[in-house]
């Protein structure tokens, strides 16, 4: 297989990176519109790689594989300028992108992460799967949600369809029955995650099957978004974006050639996946009223927090479909940010949501550009974009996680899911022309 680096000045000239950055400097200054471009000429000459049959490969940025859902989210800020020139170079690269990522969904819809041949290469040898295509099998919703998800942002912002083909069929049938499957996972599944010797949150208990469950009308996942496992195996925030996308297929499978079967199982699916977030899914909290769960098990356990990961309960309006004046969700994102939430974390540089998967007392870029993206007042969403843009510990580069209390302490140096939030924030603040 020959792959080539396509050249990010052809995919964005200057000329068109300059407008887009001095619309940016117009609102933010000039310190975040310098990040802005350095940011997004970074994405597009770093992390994406075109193969023989015209897809795109992109690494996460400091590890060399292609997570379904980084890949996604990494293309975020480039939808606007790519809807200016359908035709365009950006739009091929978007198209090759989907395209990519269908063919890794239909080839195991459990997998995470992929390698960009069948070179073997994996995150750890002693996992239980040997395909030499998979970097990492840890099952999450959200990796069958976020291609079909980018698959209809290329859609609208373009109008091109020629993503959507026989391939994006047999994807949407895999993830259709994937996603099925595993509303009975404890009758039906036969997918199991052992990692040994390793930490709690690296690999599933009872044979590599999980915490047990009950049945919800709920899909299960293995791992949240972080890579992290499930405490409780119904992700809520991933079920909503579940639904979310299956509905989506309605407006896409048309283009790919039609297929009312797979609209209708999509449709039927969707709407068992609400009806269990509705009956096992919500809370009521003592201070913020009804809200989403982040994890249920169906034998009567909830964990109520949030992950700095998309999707998550702070991301549903990106995500989910969910309007951000949705009532429930506004009281859920009270619950997230406040110290209700055992990661949302407060200190002299920052305040925002952390993770499990990182040190405590480590907010994310992108869970404060999510909060940005989110908010109802332009005048937050700026304020955080500017706290992002200061908090780089010098390196240029908007990283995974930082102390509240000093970004220097910070971890990965590259990652390249963390600058495209930061750009699509950005691109968020300048007003349509």
């Amino acid at each position: 297989m020959t792959t080539t680096r396509p050249d990010a000045a052809v995919l964005l000239p200057p000329e068109v990176l300059e407008l887009w950055r001095a619309r940016v400097a117009a609102v933010t200054g000039d310190g975040p519109a310098r990040l802005f471009a350095d940011a997004m000429t970074r994405t597009l000459a770093r992390t994406l790689h075109v193969l023989d049959d015209d897809t795109v490969f992109v690494i996460t940025g400091d590890i060399p594989a292609m997570w379904l859902r980084d890949s996604a989210t990494q293309m975020l800020p480039y939808l606007r300028i790519a809807g200016d020139s359908p035709d365009g170079p950006l739009a091929d690269v978007l198209v090759g992108i989907v395209r990519r990522q269908l063919a890794y969904l239909r080839h195991d819809p459990y997998a995470n992460a992929f390698n960009i041949e069948a070179n073997g290469r994996c995150h750890e040898p002693r996992d239980l799967s040997d395909d030499p295509w998979l970097w990492e099998r840890k099952y999450e919703i959200d990796s069958l949600c976020f291609p079909f998800l980018l698959a209809h942002q290329v859609w609208a912002a373009t109008g091109r369809s020629d993503h959507l083909d026989a391939t994006f069929l047999a994807a949407a049938r895999a993830a259709v029955a994937t996603l099925d499957r595993e509303t009975a996972h404890e009758e039906r599944s036969d997918y199991r995650f052992v990692r040994p010797d390793t930490v709690a949150i690296d690999t599933l208990t009872r044979d590599g099957r999980g915490t047990p469950v009950g049945p919800t009308g709920m899909t299960w996942a293995g791992f949240r978004p972080s890579d992290d496992a499930c405490t409780y195996g119904y992700h809520v925030p991933g079920n909503l974006m579940a639904v979310h996308c299956l509905r989506l297929l309605a407006e896409l499978v048309p283009a790919a050639g039609d297929d009312p079967g797979l609209v209708t199982d999509a449709a039927s699916l969707a709407d068992r996946l609400a009806a269990g977030i509705a009956a096992y899914g919500l809370v009521q909290h003592g201070r913020h009223g009804e809200i989403w769960a982040y994890e249920v098990d169906g034998l009567g356990h909830q964990l109520l927090m949030d992950d700095a990961n998309m999707p998550g309960l702070l991301s549903l309006p990106l995500v989910a479909g969910i309007a951000v004046d949705d009532p429930r969700y506004r009281r859920t994102r009270a619950f997230v940010l406040s110290e209700d939430n055992q990661y949302f974390y407060s200190g002299r540089v920052a305040a925002g949501v952390g993770s499990p998967h990182t040190p405590e007392r480590y907010v994310w870029p992108i869970a404060l550009a999510v909060e940005g993206l989110t908010s109802e007042s332009p005048e937050r969403a700026l304020e955080l974009l500017q706290l992002i843009a200061t908090t780089t510990a010098g390196t240029g580069h908007v990283h995974e996680g930082f102390d509240v209390d000093d970004d220097n302490a910070f971890t990965r140096p590259w990652f390249s899911w963390a600058d495209s939030m930061f750009c699509a924030l950005a691109l968020s603040l300048v007003p349509a022309t």
